[in-house]
């Protein structure tokens, strides 16, 4: 049972007094009966040496859970002041197969070979090796290899004697998993069936043989959205041949959401790369500058275009008041359009037979969108007295810039998914850009044809 502490700045203070002092009774009197998830979040307030002194007091259990919860920046810091022999002992050996497998996958071979060397528990070492093999972004290096199986011709109270010495191994039991000689997964049995049925009763007739699995090969947001689709807090995972191999849990999957945002969020704010507040200047610098210098070129393109029209800019200069307007509109319809569309192929509700009333759809509401902001334009210019040449240029491109941004906003990221692209680049820079482009052109290209019109009548 974990005790609940206010990590507070009082608490802190406390806490880095002691550590300065080296008094290990106090420093463990503090912390060792928080939750595993608390005591992480200490480490990232500390420095590393304040979290390594913490890290040592710790009992085996405990610092395996405290491993498995730190963020892999701050793991593989504590990794690398560990001796091989502790993170094999006291951290691996008391993990999950899934979790111990992610430890050991920070650290280079020649490392992972010395700590394996270093594991008493030979099997907990082969399922780790097992999922190594596994690419990290699959349901395989998902998974993990604890779980309970029972034989098909083994009676309840059979399975129940197995199930008892299984618990051991495994934190949580959701389900228990009937194979065959082959390991081939037949079914899935309930404990409150197992309870509840004649003891002599074979698993192979009780147990649910309507399966939901997933290969070891199946993208891991693809095992989210599964999961999630159908409500699962665990599902058996399958190899080619049908043969059971580990399962996977809901909190597996909550990490995988995570990550998955957090990717989508910096991919929408123009971040190449997985970046962290604390990370080099440099890599931050990297991460961030390829859209920059994309927004540089876009904002060129701009400049060049309204160049062009020089002429009529010159003739009609109340026509610049708008530009950063109908730029500023343009942008904004645009991601509003792909998030939407972003968000929808994310959960899987957009799919290819409706991609055609999705465009529809949007380009009904862009244009009653479009009206409306035109509309309201129309009035603003009549209130300041403007003349109808700059009111009905200002409208119509307003107008038109909405219908045309919205619809390119939704076609943009259908296409990168269409050809396995990530949409979510589709609603960050690369739309504003290119929609700020677009709508310049489409003002100025309108403003040059009504001038025209305009200067005859």
């Amino acid at each position: 049972m974990h005790k609940q502490v206010d990590i507070t700045k009082e608490f802190i203070l406390n806490l880095r007094e002691v550590i300065e002092n080296k008094d290990e009774k106090q420093a463990l009197s503090l912390i060792g009966g928080m939750h595993p998830a608390d005591i992480a979040e200490i480490f990232e307030i500390f420095s590393m040496e304040e979290a390594i002194f913490l890290f040592l007091l710790l009992e085996s259990e405990l610092a395996a859970d405290v491993m498995a919860e730190l963020e892999e920046d701050d793991r593989e810091l504590v990794l690398r002041a560990l001796p091989s022999d502790v993170i094999a002992k006291q951290i691996l050996d008391k993990m999950d197969s899934d979790d111990a497998a992610d430890v050991l996958g920070d650290m280079d071979e020649l490392r992972q070979e010395e700590v394996l060397s270093h594991m008493e528990d030979v099997e907990q070492a082969g399922d780790i090796v097992d999922l190594l093999n596994y690419e990290e972004d699959t349901a395989g290096g998902l998974m993990a290899k604890e779980y309970i199986k029972v034989k098909d011709n083994w009676t309840v109270d059979e399975c129940i004697r197995e199930i008892r010495r299984q618990v051991e191994e495994v934190e949580e039991v959701y389900f228990v998993y009937v194979i065959d000689d082959d390991e081939k997964l037949l079914g899935i049995l309930s404990l409150k069936t197992l309870i509840i049925s004649p003891s002599k009763r074979k698993a192979v007739n009780l147990c649910e043989k309507e399966i939901l699995s997933v290969r070891t090969d199946m993208p891991s947001e693809d095992v989210a959205n599964f999961m999630h689709k159908y409500d699962l807090v665990a599902i058996p995972v399958v190899d080619s041949i049908e043969r059971l191999v580990g399962r996977i849990t809901i909190d597996d999957v909550v990490d995988v959401i995570k990550d998955e945002a957090e990717k989508d969020y910096q991919m929408i704010s123009g971040i190449t790369e997985d970046v962290e507040s604390d990370d080099r200047m440099w890599v931050q610098s990297r991460a961030r500058l390829p859209w920059l210098i994309i927004g540089l070129f876009g904002g060129i393109m701009g400049a060049l275009i309204i160049r062009s029209y020089q002429h009529e800019l010159d003739a009609f200069r109340d026509l610049i008041w708008f530009l950063p307007l109908i730029a500023a509109m343009a942008g904004n319809v645009g991601v509003q359009s792909s998030s939407i569309v972003v968000q929808g192929l994310a959960s899987n509700t957009l799919n290819i037979k409706s991609t055609g009333r999705r465009l529809l759809k949007e380009f009904g509401v862009s244009l009653t969108n479009g009206l409306i902001l035109s509309s309201l334009m129309v009035l603003f210019n009549l209130a300041m007295n403007y003349g109808s040449f700059l009111t009905f240029t200002v409208s119509l491109s307003l107008l038109a810039v909405v219908i045309i941004a919205s619809v390119f906003g939704t076609l943009v990221p259908l296409i990168l998914n269409r050809y396995k692209i990530d949409p979510a680049l589709a609603t960050g820079p690369f739309i504003t850009t290119t929609n700020d482009i677009m709508g310049l052109l489409i003002y100025l290209f309108i403003a040059k044809q009504l001038f025209g019109v305009f200067t005859i009548i």
